[in-house]
């Protein structure tokens, strides 16, 4: 075997139990037969996964095959406790029922992987299609408030004219004679340590229990297609930018008796001109004229959706001036409870003058008073 057990599993040489085992685990789950019919590299690699586990899984044996020392007094890296190429024997490895390899016992990983695919535990496990992730952008106003849309996704879905069967018009197909179309066969072994018997998907029909006189024209014998879909999703009023919604139920569902993934959809928020979202509260800073804070004036602002309000700025406003409107920002779930806007009030001078103009202000600044600047009178007396 060119690959050590530890690069087959993906796990350092220094890996913990829990992480052998959690590796195992993942990689059984990917390249199970049962999910990989007529994938003979899935079935190798499964079978690699299997035997990797079974050495590095055991302290005795795997404190044998890191010094390089023959393993159960056999062979060295790829060895067999079991003699032959497969750790499971000729049977194949759908199921794991009846081994006990590493003190595992009921308890063991081989039990749960035997469970989730059929396998002769009693702690049965519902498979579960693969999650589907997308982007999805949202207005300012929609992430606001909430909104239902329609968007299309591509998932795997069992194929519809052979009725998931992978046979022309779902019917040309016989029952496999070796499973009796269950998919599933029980093998036995003599061993050195008994006879042992387990369970595993059938090699006749790779597990589906058919043998198929003539594929189906729309998967091509696969019994699964990539299919787009229209799903309706309500994304809540107040989601934030880099949310993630997860709708329960609408992923793949390549197999009918397999629960259907998930959608996840990473949110991505636009921003607004002009006002900036903190929980219920809106802020915004607003340019006046020099002219409107001098002598105060009524401001009108647009608000979201088209909303309207009208702001009375005092006379003599200065620039940086903060004012709180109460109740005037984001309504929320609760009936008659809304978050605050926040204005900042900037206030802007003319780009230029005609001699009219500046003639006028020249006057008007002759007749106001050096103390009724403020900040200009402290800086005047430093």
């Amino acid at each position: 075997m060119s690959k050590s057990y530890y690069d087959i599993l993906g796990v350092a040489k220094s890996a913990s139990e829990d992480e052998i085992k959690k590796a195992y685990r993942g990689l059984a789950k990917k390249y199970h037969p049962d999910l990989n019919p007529n994938n003979e590299d899935a079935s190798k690699k499964f079978k690699e996964a299997t035997e990797a586990y079974e050495i590095l899984s055991d302290k005795t044996k795997r404190g044998a095959y890191d010094r390089g020392e023959p393993i159960g007094g056999q062979g060295g890296a790829g060895y067999n406790p079991f003699g032959g190429g497969n750790p499971f024997g000729g049977g194949g490895f759908g199921g794991f029922s009846g081994f006990n390899f590493g003190g595992g016992g009921s308890g063991s990983i081989f039990d749960d992987i035997a469970s989730m695919f059929g396998g002769g535990s009693s702690r049965q496990q519902n498979l579960k299609g693969s999650d589907i992730t997308l982007n999805m952008s949202l207005s300012f106003e929609d992430a606001c408030f909430g909104v239902s849309k329609d968007i299309t996704i591509n998932r795997l879905e069992s194929c519809e004219p052979c009725n998931g069967t992978g046979a022309k018009n779902g019917t040309e197909y016989t029952k496999c004679s070796d499973c009796g179309g269950k998919g599933r066969v029980r093998y036995a072994q003599d061993t050195p340590f008994g006879r042992v018997v387990s369970e595993g998907a059938c090699r006749t029909c790779s597990g589906s229990g058919k043998n198929i006189k003539e594929r189906c024209d729309a998967c091509k014998g696969k019994a699964i297609l990539r299919k787009n879909a229209i799903v309706t999703v309500t994304i809540p009023a107040g989601i934030e930018n880099g949310q993630i919604v997860r709708v329960r139920g609408v992923g793949d569902r390549p197999l009918k008796d397999v629960t259907a993934g998930d959608l996840l959809l990473v949110i991505s928020v636009a921003k607004h001109k002009l006002f900036v979202r903190k929980g219920l509260d809106l802020y915004a800073t607003i340019p006046v004229s020099f002219t409107q804070a001098l002598l105060g004036d009524k401001i009108e602002l647009k608000m979201l959706k088209d909303k309207k309000i009208t702001f009375p700025l005092p006379a003599n406003t200065q620039t940086a001036t903060p004012f709180k409107l109460k109740g005037h920002g984001i309504e929320g779930s609760k009936k008659g409870y809304a978050g605050d806007l926040f204005l900042t009030v900037e206030v802007e001078m003319p780009k230029s003058l005609s001699k009219e103009q500046k003639s006028a202000i020249e006057a008007i600044s002759k007749i106001i008073k050096p103390d009724q600047y403020e900040k200009v009178s402290k800086f005047n007396k430093i």
